[in-house]
């Protein structure tokens, strides 16, 4: 019997068919209307699919989405702070009743039985989620992209969407789960990242993987912003850092193939319970998780959690402050622990990192461990 923390809802969800079940929806998957879904929509299918937005059976309901919106809950109660939506053009011939197909190129991946269709305000989602209706934020823009109706039921699918990446750390939550289980795992801690590991990252992983049997390296490989760094480089990154300076035996690396929404605070509660699904039962959340620009203040992301049940959360959220590198020190540490002024401090700003990248500088080991370095200056050299 598992020790592991119970998925969210208290049961994994696992939406993919086999046997008579697969054939027979095979069967008349050709018969169906279909929706070709986007780099976005096929993410959220798969993590529906998979169990990682357990317990969610498809793409909300009207009663889901309103609940989410207006009170950061499902309609039966569970904490949920992002909407998983599928928008439709308002032509479409889907009806509440039916059946259709939803799509990866000209491959039905899954059937969706539309419960519901139905108007939604944008506006109202962008305030309550994203704390803002600016258009230049990336997660705004993206919902204001979205078409007006939204459809809603449960899928069974098929099959996951297609990947030619990272095959050997595509872990879904039950793999994961067999994992953690395999190595006699009771408490495992997750690490959220859409950036390459540098010496702060690390140092919050280490101290965290003092208090727990293992940890969880998950980076997320979905949709992201165009200047972020690419997954596949990322992946590089993360695997010279585990060969070298982590304990192979108390550490996984899986992707997680979610798609980043920039929802700061929203968004730091929906990694958390997603993790939770995963098997984590603990999770790092540092300085302006899952931020962009200046929308959010630097700790909100950790405050959120004081507005929610510890108990309904279930995951335990490890709060730090930001970390850096002290000359003085001469070790990493936060303001918690180090008593030395910001003259002693390493600090490097995303925008000086790219610029000694492009210049052939190799950032300082105070802040970047060099192999890191290099992968990163190879990256940008290439890019051009």
């Amino acid at each position: 019997m598992s020790l592991l923390i119970a998925p969210h809802g208290g049961e994994l969800i696992n939406r993919l068919v086999d046997g008579d079940e697969a054939r027979e929806l095979s069967a008349r998957v050709a018969e169906l209307p279909r929706i070709t879904l986007n780099e976005r929509q096929l993410s959220d299918l798969e993590m529906i699919a998979n169990g990682g937005f357990s317990p969610l059976t498809g793409f909300m309901s009207q009663d889901d989405y309103l609940a989410v919106v207006d009170s950061r809950h499902l309609a039966n109660g569970p904490p949920w702070t992002i909407p998983i939506t599928l928008d439709v053009d308002a032509a479409e011939a889907v009806k509440p009743g039916g059946e259709v197909a939803l799509c990866e190129g000209d491959t039905p991946l899954a059937v969706m039985t539309v419960e519901d269709r139905y108007d939604y305000d944008q506006k109202l989602e962008a305030q309550n989620v994203y704390r803002t209706t600016d258009e230049a934020h990336p997660g705004v823009a993206a919902l204001y992209a979205q078409g007006n109706t939204l459809i809603g039921g449960p899928v069974k699918a098929l099959a996951l969407p297609s990947h030619d990446d990272f095959p050997a750390h595509r872990l879904t939550p039950a793999q994961t789960r067999a994992r953690f289980d395999e190595r006699g795992w009771r408490t495992v801690v997750a690490f959220q990242t859409r950036n390459p590991i540098h010496r702060a990252h690390e140092y919050l992983q280490k101290c965290a993987l003092e208090m727990v049997d293992g940890l969880l390296i998950h980076p997320l490989v979905g949709a992201t912003k165009a200047d972020d760094i690419p997954a596949s480089v990322r992946m590089e990154c993360y695997q010279v850092l585990l060969d070298n300076y982590f304990p192979k035996d108390r550490t996984v690396l899986s992707v997680n193939p979610s798609a980043m929404r920039y929802a700061g605070p929203s968004e730091a509660i929906f990694h958390a319970l997603i993790r939770k699904n995963y098997g984590c039962s603990h999770f790092i959340v540092g300085r302006d998780h899952a931020g962009v620009g200046d929308y959010y203040g630097t700790y909100d992301a950790q405050m959120i959690f004081d507005d929610f049940d510890a108990d309904a959360i279930g995951i335990k959220p490890l709060k730090f402050e930001h970390a850096f590198y002290c000359k003085a020190c001469e070790g990493m540490g936060s303001t918690k622990v180090c008593p030395h002024g910001n003259e002693d401090h390493v600090f490097l700003s995303g925008t000086k990192v790219r610029e000694m990248l492009l210049n052939g500088e190799m950032p300082p080991v105070e802040f970047t461990r060099p192999e890191v370095a290099r992968i990163l200056m190879d990256a940008a050299k290439a890019a051009g």
